[in-house]
């Protein structure tokens, strides 16, 4: 094996982990710095009748009700799923890239894309792991409604 090989092994490796360590601390924020979401009431009568106090304990009841029905509260499994696409995507396109282009390094382009594009997957999947379900905000919705509340948004 070439000298040169080992170099550029060497290379590759620290390039995956800076890739790696990025993933990790753009998630590890990404977790952190999101509150979860809460339904925001229309001020409708049967709001104005029972008060802020009560509604918010109709809330915290109803989301209680989501999680012990079995639903998820946020869209979880999105990591994985948006990494192994980002990975598909960025190593298909650079090893395209490279064999245009004439490169004799096309192995090279695809894995050094493939971990790009599996580093970009994660981030944005990691953020959007954090956001909540869009059913159990339905779900939550619903129980909200049948109490006599008017959802207008979360926030």
């Amino acid at each position: 094996m070439p000298a040169g090989a080992v170099r550029q092994s060497g290379k590759h490796s620290a390039a995956l982990l800076a890739v790696l360590f990025a993933v990790l601390v753009t998630a590890s924020v990404a977790g952190c710095s999101s509150s979860p979401k809460r339904p925001v009431l229309y001020p409708n009568q049967h709001l104005n009748r029972v008060g802020g106090p009560v509604s918010q304990q109709d809330i915290d009841a109803c989301m209680r009700l989501a999680r012990t029905s079995g639903v998820n509260v946020t869209k979880d499994g999105e990591v994985g799923r948006k990494a192994a696409s980002g990975a598909a995507i960025g190593g298909v396109s650079t090893g395209v890239y490279g064999a245009v282009r004439g490169s004799s390094d096309v192995g090279n382009r695809a894995l050094a894309g493939a971990a790009a594009g599996a580093a970009t997957g994660a981030v944005r999947g990691g953020i959007q792991s954090t956001e909540q379900s869009p059913l159990f905000i339905k779900f939550v919705n619903k129980c909200l409604s049948d109490k006599g509340y008017s959802v207008i948004g979360w926030q």
